[in-house]
């Protein structure tokens, strides 16, 4: 027996609320095949019934009218379904891969596939079901698709902070776009342990923009001003610790290695194919 349908189980018995808007725009594709693959694998995912949302560029072409190139899909999901999904493909006669089993897995069709996401690669952010209940929809490739909220759009972004990408300029241009459809007490309460973080992304959004500076509320920014006031007056800390490799794992590795800085958690290396 094949996979059984997620619709008839008792996991996912209640729909979600949803708010359907219209996308400011749509990426371009990198490939000229992409586009059936996406098409087919939307509507298998769509008929599987498991709650997913497509996050990634989709989402911010979306809401802030920005067209860009991608090269797949971002696919956000529940940690407990993601086998469900692969399983589901993997029988459709699709490739799959559990890149990290942390936080994301893969769906292959030759050189095309799609990421499936389930929490951010450094643990803050597993995907639940407030990720769910304040999604949007759009329709990509003539199916109707939920998509990751502005508030989580924001939040999946925050930490994503390397060399060679930085996810800044997404976080201020959704804050542009959409500050009035951001939950700002909820974003805050993801943000909890790394208000500092958020700080830093708000900030950058007032220098850049000096006369929207009005689009983040008043009262956010007195509360993380008189959070850092009081940071101030404290003692430094006992352990040292370099919590850049939040940000990035390359760029602060000296910090660990040669540095005496304590990880903010472990990894391992990656598997021997031999």
């Amino acid at each position: 027996m094949g996979l059984q349908n997620a619709r008839d189980l008792d996991i996912h018995p209640a729909p979600y609320p949803i708010q359907q808007i219209a996308a400011a725009a749509e990426p371009s594709l990198k490939s000229p095949h992409a586009q059936a693959f996406y098409t087919e694998c939307l509507k298998e995912l769509t008929h599987l019934g498991l709650p997913f949302l497509l996050a990634g560029t989709y989402a911010v072409c979306a809401y802030t009218g920005i067209s860009r190139s991608t090269k797949d899909l971002d696919i956000f999901c529940k940690a407990g379904d993601y086998p469900r999904i692969l399983s589901h493909f993997k029988s459709l006669g699709y490739e799959i891969e559990i890149e990290d089993e942390r936080w994301i897995a893969k769906v292959f069709q030759g050189k095309q596939f799609f990421d499936v996401i389930f929490a951010s690669w450094n643990g803050t952010m597993p995907v639940n079901d407030d990720w769910f209940t304040n999604a949007r929809q759009i329709e990509v490739f003539g199916t109707p698709v939920k998509i990751v909220g502005p508030t989580e759009l924001i939040w999946s972004k925050a930490f994503i902070q390397l060399r060679h990408r930085y996810d800044g300029a997404d976080v201020a241009h959704v804050i542009l776009k959409q500050y009035d459809q951001i939950d700002w007490k909820r974003l805050l309460s993801y943000m909890e342990q790394y208000w500092e973080v958020l700080l830093m992304h708000l900030l950058n959004f007032r220098w850049i923009y000096p006369t929207e500076r009005d689009h983040i509320p008043a009262w956010l920014m007195k509360e993380l001003l008189e959070r850092l006031k009081h940071q101030l007056e404290m003692p430094s800390p006992q352990m040292k610790v370099c919590r850049g490799r939040m940000f990035s794992r390359v760029d602060y590795d000296i910090d660990v290695k040669e540095w005496g800085f304590a990880d903010v958690g472990g990894e391992g290396e990656w598997r021997d194919y031999d």
